[in-house]
């Protein structure tokens, strides 16, 4: 090995810890393909050496980085008061960061697995997020007062045929365990789809809570996928008060019909003698009308060159007519048009890519075919801020991005109501 491979090596494996990166997210950074992580891997211990245009962009990491930090809109001021410190789990975008963050919140860690919504994640809030969550031990990850995550649902969903606990995404609900038996924050907040609360009569839901109490004592079944540590971790008792609530983004001034469930436990080790059924309120939502014309842009003057958003003749004929055959057969599947005067669209999700057809915008008064919604207009049906960055990944990976987040408006009532528990419950506990 001469002396030029191991200097770049060594300046390879020091770029990539000074930006506190691991070789997966260092490949992601660079743009590499899932083979990434051995090709860092092999630079780092000198066994060959990137090619010229991969050395430029290496040299140039720290830099990009640090613009990435700057010019992100959502990057945490270190100048803010810190009120509290919280973890973004199974992050995606953000979404259930945000609220948190404009509370006074301090995010000191994030795990998302997807490496396209890392980017989008790190465009808007200036930093890179961990990778998979069930290769992070607790070590690693920082105290906190408070524990997020929007767990994966696609096993609790009709899309992903309600498997649950017997598929590996259902079961990184005890990872969130794991974190709670070890980190014991004060309070957390997850998020899943509603079917989750009938999923297996109920049971599923019914586990979580029970195991969140500390009140299960079934050992989970041995085919149940999970990491050792959080089977390990399945020994110790939690002791939370939890609560759970359905909430639907239309009634918190979203034209959106999207319905979630929201589990919030607080510590009862920690906040002793608080009766939080008293304490702790949901939010009340405003059930103000609400309107889709308010979300959408005028795209009627838009350049045929330019319109990537109206479906092609042959598609709209084939959602037609598939409409069609699912009403014969006495169902209400197929497409679902809705224009202005709308007062809410049907839940947009992770699918939304592929055809667009839950949520179908009306251009006939123009004589074009239904269009999709644009990236902006899916950001605000779920409440995003107008100045969040939609570009930073393709048009299909930001729409399954927005597809498999939450509505933030929803996030911002419930948040609230979290804090001021736990400044209730502190200054109760201070006496």
């Amino acid at each position: 090995m001469n002396e030029n491979t191991i200097n770049k090596a060594e300046y390879i494996k020091k770029t990539r810890k000074n930006l506190g990166l691991d070789p997966i997210e260092f490949a992601n950074l660079l743009g590499m393909a899932s083979t990434g992580e051995r090709t860092v891997r092999g630079w780092e211990s000198g066994e060959h050496k990137p090619s010229p245009k991969k050395w430029l962009d290496i040299t140039m990491l720290e830099q990009i980085m640090n613009e990435k930090l700057t010019l992100a809109p959502f990057s945490h001021d270190p100048l803010t008061k810190e009120r509290f410190k919280f973890i973004d789990l199974f992050a995606g975008i953000g979404g259930i960061r945000l609220p948190f963050q404009k509370l006074g919140g301090k995010c000191v860690f994030t795990s998302e697995w997807d490496k396209f919504a890392q980017k989008t994640y790190l465009a808007n809030y200036g930093e890179m997020p961990k990778g998979d969550i069930t290769q992070i031990p607790t070590s690693d990850i920082p105290d906190h007062d408070l524990l997020l995550g929007g767990f994966p649902c696609q096993t609790f969903s009709q899309a992903g045929l309600k498997k649950g606990f017997s598929d590996t995404r259902g079961t990184m609900f005890f990872e969130i365990q794991r974190i709670l038996a070890d980190k014991k924050p004060k309070a957390f907040l997850l998020e899943n789809v509603k079917q989750l609360k009938g999923h297996d009569k109920g049971r599923t839901l019914e586990t979580i809570l029970s195991i969140l109490r500390g009140e299960h004592s079934q050992d989970i079944p041995t085919d149940v996928p999970m990491s050792e540590d959080a089977r390990h971790a399945l020994a110790e008792k939690l002791n939370y008060w939890v609560d759970v609530r359905v909430l639907r983004a239309a009634d918190f001034g979203v034209p959106q019909n999207r319905e979630r469930v929201f589990i919030v436990g607080f510590d009862k080790n920690h906040y002793q003698n608080i009766d939080f059924d008293n304490v702790f309120e949901w939010p009340t939502p405003p059930k103000s009308p609400t309107k889709l014309g308010d979300i959408l842009d005028d795209l009627s003057k838009i350049p045929i060159s330019e319109d990537k958003f109206t479906i092609s003749e042959r598609l709209w004929a084939g959602h037609k007519k598939r409409k069609e055959e699912h009403k014969i057969k006495g169902n209400g599947f197929g497409y679902s048009l809705f224009n202005e005067e709308s007062e809410y669209t049907s839940t947009i999700s992770a699918r939304y890519y592929k055809d667009g057809s839950e949520i179908l915008i009306d251009q006939s008064v123009v004589g074009k075919p239904p269009r999709k919604l644009t990236p902006r207009e899916c950001a605000r049906l779920q409440g995003f801020p107008e100045n969040f960055i939609v570009d930073a990944v393709s048009l299909g990976q930001i729409y399954k991005q927005f597809g498999n987040s939450v509505c933030m408006k929803v996030i911002d009532a419930v948040a609230d109501k979290i804090v001021k528990t736990m400044e209730e419950c502190k200054s109760f506990t201070s006496n």
